[in-house]
């Protein structure tokens, strides 16, 4: 008893809890998981943080650099503005003020020489400065290249805000500048009157490189100048491919004053952002490589990760090795003692490994060996018991069986009724034919059910009111039960179900299979039984036989427990017919197909 209950407790610890192995495994994972989760969350905030003030700083650095060029055109504006009011370059616009030829030379060295002063002034960011007289058909220029005045030039860049090339669709003397031309009509910046003095401001392409390139110079984005329909103005030292890709990917937005997005080109993500000019309407655009900004970041997380499944390879390989070296021993033990507990002795288990599990295996194989011939004695014991034990029973219900045929037998003598005594008398033949074969305590539920058959067929020449029904299913037909264990069910049912009222006479045999159990209902229109006569009669099936109760039912119940365990027994409850239902219920021991018994009815 103690080693059932040792085995039972080692398999239940083995079963239901986790193995060492896995609680081993499950802690790893417990410990590194946290640890994860939390690097992550940390090092998701840390780049979102890093990423957000990349930003922020993104976008006041490029507002810095178009506040600085709107500075430079304001400069310039205000320098035209002024200029415009001076009394030289009114002279300049006069008709017939001067006469002689050398105070008109001296008023254009004049208005010419302060132009260049003002250039001078902003050498950093050359401008090119022109007055142009539309009463004298003269213009006044700081440039080195000589032009003429040009009505239809005037006329058509004559719109009052800044423009990017003199208004014609293909330039064809050298690259774009940007044009600002300021009259002194008042109001009136779009429109030539004919006697208008105008100015004009204008600068290249290369005072715009020059501020990308020293922002350039001081960040790590990619700068350019940016206008819908025209050639960008790119820094000098900017990736065109780069470049090209970006100004691909805003021609299809709708940009506002500022924009900032991150685009991914080419497998790689860059911070682009864009800055309108008020004045010139252009967006000043910047392109910053986010994946080398935040290399750093992201290479120190990976380097974080690599550790983590370093250290999760070095804890798997510790518990693998534990396994192999622990587990897998008490697996073995376990297996060995479920074995010893399923009568298995002759179990051996190998030692393969040189440790401290050899000793157990060793005295494992040891106490099989010495406790197999005890175990397999005492069980000898019990089935030469048991065996005597169902004998015994078996013998006590004959007797009963016998002496209620030989009691009919001797009243339809008496009676003169020879075909009731022919008949008996053959059927108790064929009953002790069934019942002497000694060598099987079993027999299908099928040669029962024909010695039922037979057993009722007696009963209806004694009482013509007697009508029968059984209805078993074919799959129950071959299950082996203990011999003659229907027939005193029966029999109770005949002689204190319908033989105690003359107005019953059915008796019903029906059987059904689920759930692995089967079960036999045996029931009767007789007056049956009340409730606690019910539960008195159910409560002394489970109790030892006593001299005042009768032995058939009680017999049969125990050797129904012999032969199906625990969990199979009688039950008596009321029938649907009204009188008394017993229940027979017992585990099938069979699932095979079973040859097909047809339906069997008695003749009314």
């Amino acid at each position: 008893m103690k080693l059932r209950k040792g085995i039972a407790f080692v398999k239940r610890k083995s079963s239901s809890r986790y193995s060492l192995f896995a609680k081993m495994n499950s802690l790893i994972f417990i410990l590194f998981i946290p640890i994860i989760i939390v690097f992550t969350y940390s090092n998701r905030i840390a780049f979102d943080v890093i990423s957000k003030e990349l930003q922020v700083s993104n976008t006041k650095q490029l507002s810095f650099l178009s506040n600085q060029i709107d500075s430079r055109i304001n400069q310039m504006m205000d320098f035209v503005m002024i200029f415009s009011k001076d009394p030289n370059v009114q002279k300049f616009n006069g008709l017939n003020i001067w006469e002689d030829r050398y105070d008109r030379m001296q008023t254009r060295y004049v208005v010419q020489e302060k132009m260049v002063l003002q250039s001078g002034i902003m050498n950093i960011w050359p401008v090119k400065y022109s007055v142009y007289s539309q009463q004298n058909k003269e213009v006044i220029s700081n440039s080195s290249i000589a032009f003429e005045y040009d009505e239809n030039y005037l006329k058509r860049n004559m719109t009052g805000k800044w423009t990017y090339g003199d208004g014609e669709t293909d330039l064809q003397s050298g690259p774009k500048a940007f044009y600002w031309f300021f009259t002194d009509s008042f109001g009136q910046q779009d429109t030539l009157k004919g006697s208008n003095l105008v100015v004009e401001a204008s600068f290249g392409p290369e005072n715009i490189q020059n501020m990308l390139d020293t922002y350039k110079a001081g960040g790590q984005g990619d700068p350019f100048f940016y206008h819908k329909g025209e050639t960008p103005i790119l820094n000098r030292s900017a990736s065109e491919k780069l470049s090209n890709n970006v100004i691909h990917y805003l021609d299809g937005k709708f940009l506002e004053d500022t924009m900032q997005q991150v685009v991914s080109l080419e497998n790689k993500n860059y911070l682009v952002s864009a800055v309108k000019s008020p004045h010139l309407d252009w967006y000043l655009v910047d392109i910053v490589p986010l994946d080398q900004i935040l290399g750093p970041i992201s290479f120190s997380r990976n380097l974080f990760y690599l550790s983590m499944v370093l250290l999760f390879v070095v804890g798997i390989s510790a518990s693998v090795l534990l396994y192999r070296n622990v587990q897998r021993p008490i697996r073995k033990l376990i297996r060995g003692l479920q074995s010893v507990q399923r009568g298995d002795f002759s179990v051996r288990i190998d030692a393969t490994v040189q440790n401290e599990f050899s000793f157990l295996f060793y005295r494992f194989n040891d106490m099989s060996q010495q406790i197999q011939g005890l175990i397999e004695n005492v069980l000898n014991e019990k089935l030469r018991a048991r065996d005597a034990t169902l004998k015994q029973l078996q013998a006590q219900i004959n007797p009963h069986f016998l002496y209620n045929c030989l009691g009919y037998i001797v009243n339809m003598a008496q009676m003169k009724n020879e075909e009731a005594v022919v008949s008996m008398a053959y059927n108790l033949s064929a009953y002790y034919r069934y019942t002497t074969r000694m060598e099987r305590q079993t027999a299908s539920l099928d040669e029962e059910i024909r010695l039922i058959v037979n057993y009722l067929d007696i009963q209806k020449l004694r009482n013509e009111r007697i009508y029968y029904l059984i209805d078993i299913p074919d799959e129950m037909l071959n299950q082996q039960v203990p011999r003659l264990m229907l027939q005193p069910i029966v029999e109770n049912a005949v002689i204190h179900g319908v033989g105690k009222s003359y107005s019953s006479g059915e008796i019903r045999i029906s059987g059904e299979m689920s759930n692995g159990y089967c079960r036999i209902y045996i029931d009767d229109d007789g007056p049956g039984m009340g409730e606690d006569q019910q539960y008195a009669l159910n409560r002394k099936m489970q109790e030892p036989l006593q001299e005042k109760m009768g032995c058939g039912l009680w017999n049969t119940n125990q050797r129904i427990i012999h032969q199906f365990g625990e969990n199979s027994s009688l039950y008596f409850t009321k029938s649907l017919l009204g009188g008394f239902r017993t229940e027979i219920i017992w585990k099938a021991t069979s699932r095979e197909e079973h040859r097909h018994h047809p339906f069997i009815q008695g003749d009314t």
